[in-house]
């Protein structure tokens, strides 16, 4: 049987999530702007000498021609090719030889390059993104090369990857009109017909500094850092070029849409996606404990009814995947051997519609207040990860110091709050319910 794909590179296929932080442990950070529009954090914290470097551009794939899809992530690979001063394929060699780690993620709402580095070599990290963001290599060989790896990606993530077409198939349905409604991965065809102008002005367009926020976090001296800052990105001219910002609401449905997936599987999945408001509403938070609730953890609601008591489903899970303009509220569960998808499916219905009707008692709330702590804590435990929250209170807030509030707003969600936005958001109508199948049960033609 092959390996389904688990919960944790299901949610990998989006990579947008929020992050909350605690009150009580305020995250001091300095805050300035440069004349091209450069938006700068900085974070001091010199019990370990490292340093997080990040740089998160607004652009994900909803910015995207819908004739040209894929682009933001594509320039995710192609802006490690190299810059007018770093050789092609150097990028990655020159920040590991000096005993740093990178990486990079595309959603649809962003692109986010980050690198942590040993302190003493925060001005080179610096200034390999500024080179990034003035000068990266874009030409016919690059794109040709990304053009291959995307091919592979496409292959072994979404086309050969049990169940790896979830994402895409749930967004095809739940955004209809909103661009939300093509995969971050987008279409090979349409990078295939995109010309080298074509990708140099999206370049132009979006990785410029007046739609980037650049993020530090670690032991550094702030003085130093903000001359370091100045000294490798105020040269960088601001983009002129028209940035394309959805301004589209996906309309309310009444009616449930209901499919079937055949796909390279031996156990059936049932998905329930449930349409959410944007990521800056105040029901992000009471929606975020109600996926806590239903599937964090081994005691959580769906995993000890569906999965433990019952035996409908080897796996499940519920998440919020809190996108700008709205996201999805998406259940997950992969049947258990000789289990039908109607049954699974009723299974889960049965346990939210507990929820919508009962609500959550009070010792079970307690344990999810716990929880939510708990996730707090732990996402702010690394340099790395405060340089992120940063970077995404600013983008989607307007204000970094977004990120010393939301627990309090956290804890403003009461149990009659969860009930109520079981109630409003997951409603059977509207919803998307997918079935995926054995290709062997497919009809024949």
């Amino acid at each position: 049987m092959k390996k389904a794909l688990s919960i944790t590179a299901l949610v990998g296929l989006l990579l947008c999530n929020g992050v909350v932080a605690d009150a009580q442990n305020r995250i001091e950070f300095k805050e300035f702007k440069l004349d091209n529009g450069l938006t700068v954090l900085m974070h001091r914290d010199n019990t370990t000498p490292i340093v997080a470097v990040s740089v998160m551009y607004h652009v994900g794939s909803k910015n995207e021609d819908p004739q040209r899809t894929g682009f933001a992530h594509f320039f995710e690979h192609l802006l490690f090719e190299g810059t007018e001063n770093i050789g092609r394929g150097e990028y990655m060699k020159k920040i590991e030889s000096i005993g740093g780690t990178l990486n990079a993620y595309t959603s649809n709402d962003i692109t986010y390059y980050h690198e942590v580095v040993p302190a003493n070599y925060l001005e080179t990290a610096l200034y390999m993104e500024s080179e990034r963001m003035l000068h990266a290599k874009i030409d016919t060989v690059g794109v040709e090369t990304q053009r291959s790896v995307v091919k592979e990606e496409m292959r072994q993530r979404y086309d050969n990857q049990p169940y790896g077409t979830i994402l895409r198939e749930t967004f095809k349905r739940s955004h209809q009109v909103h661009p939300y409604n093509w995969p971050v991965i987008g279409s090979l065809d349409h990078l295939n017909a995109a010309t080298l102008d074509e990708f140099m002005q999206f370049y132009r367009t979006y990785y410029v500094p007046n739609n980037a926020v650049l993020s530090i976090a670690g032991d550094i001296d702030y003085a130093q850092t903000e001359a370091w800052v100045r000294k490798y990105f105020s040269e960088i001219p601001a983009g002129t070029g028209t940035i394309n910002r959805p301004n589209v609401t996906e309309p309310k449905r009444t009616q449930e849409i209901r499919d079937i997936v055949y796909d390279n599987i031996q156990l059936p999945a049932v998905i329930l996606a449930y349409n959410l408001p944007p990521k800056k509403h105040q029901d992000s938070y009471a929606l975020s404990m109600l996926s806590t609730y239903l599937t964090g953890g081994n005691s959580s609601l769906l995993t000890k009814e569906v999965v433990d008591k019952q035996q409908k489903a080897v796996g499940v899970a519920a998440f919020p995947l809190d996108l700008e303009d709205g996201g999805v509220f998406l259940t997950y569960a992969i049947a258990n051997m000789g289990v039908s998808a109607d049954s699974l499916q009723h299974a889960l219905d049965g346990q939210i519609e507990k929820v919508i009707a009962n609500g959550i008692s009070e010792r079970d709330f307690q344990k999810l207040q716990a929880q939510v702590e708990n996730s707090v804590v732990s996402r702010h435990a690394s340099v790395a990860g405060i340089a992120e929250s940063l970077a995404e209170a600013k983008t989607f807030f307007g204000n970094a110091d977004e990120i010393n509030h939301e627990m309090a707003k956290y804890n403003k969600v009461t149990r009659e709050d969860i009930q109520r936005v079981a109630q409003q958001y997951l409603a059977k109508s509207g919803r998307v319910v997918l079935y995926y199948l054995p290709k062997s049960e497919e009809p024949k033609q």
